[in-house]
């Protein structure tokens, strides 16, 4: 009766990534069994993910000036205001969301791939078989490393989206740096950096535990590991964007 149910599958989908979170966690104090990896993901989702989070960084706070004044392009409001809504909305939402999307193609997918292969090609039951635990050795420093590092990249691409939103504005004329400086600190509030670093760390925990749990849990050779790492993909993307509605709604 149960197996018949329209939400049975859903149901087990989230009973196995809730099982296998439990056993992260129980695992999480085996640092012996995965430091070595933890310090690998963190050079993996931290260092390598720089570059790509430079880029979206400066584009997007870029053309957020380029859209703001776009739109406030009246004498009614000075132009010291385009750099309080850019650097607010950059600080609040788009370094946060924006970052976490593009990890979500690059980090999630790299680890729901690199697990996958290990699973179908009968490397987690080798490993298992040795006498390792194999969630501490794989899944945790990856989770972690993700909980760890995503802040990090959240500040990053923060600092680089004011920075391409004051280039912008100086080289298309809009405004100059001293007054976009000028309306980003009168609408300055700590309360936002903490709210973001929140963000931040909520979505770095919803990419690596998704795409861990479809990767350890991939099956059927070669396409499976692609249909894993789709769905890794594509169901942190969505998730994130939830939790980042339910954290305006509670938070804000």
């Amino acid at each position: 009766m149960i197996s018949n149910f329209p939400g049975a599958a859903g149901l087990r989908e989230f009973g196995r990534y809730a099982q296998l979170l439990y056993q992260a966690l129980r695992s999480s104090t085996e640092y012996s069994t995965y430091h070595k990896n933890l310090f690998q993901e963190f050079v993996k989702v931290g260092y390598e993910s720089i570059p790509i989070i430079f880029l979206t960084g400066i584009f997007t706070g870029a053309v957020l000036t380029l859209q703001t004044a776009y739109q406030l392009d009246t004498d009614i409001y000075p132009s010291t205001i385009i750099g309080s809504i850019v650097a607010q909305s950059i600080v609040i939402e788009l370094a946060a969301v924006i970052s976490a999307l593009v990890l979500a193609g690059k980090v999630g997918a790299r680890m729901s791939t690199e697990l996958g292969t290990m699973r179908v090609s009968e490397q987690i039951d080798a490993l298992e078989s040795l006498g390792f635990n194999s969630v501490s050795f794989l899944v945790v420093p990856r989770i972690m490393a993700g909980i760890m590092m995503f802040p990090i990249l959240y500040v990053t691409a923060a600092v680089f989206g004011i920075i391409g939103g004051i280039t912008a504005g100086a080289v298309d004329g809009i405004l100059p740096a001293a007054e976009f400086l000028e309306g980003a600190r009168a609408f300055f509030f700590e309360s936002d950096i903490i709210f973001g670093l929140i963000k931040s760390i909520v979505f770095g925990f919803v990419i690596t535990s998704i795409a861990c749990y479809k990767g350890y849990y991939a099956f059927g050779g070669a396409e499976g590991v692609g249909t894993a790492t789709t769905q890794a993909t594509v169901l942190s993307c969505i998730f994130v964007l939830l939790a980042d509605f339910a954290l305006a709604a509670i938070l804000l």
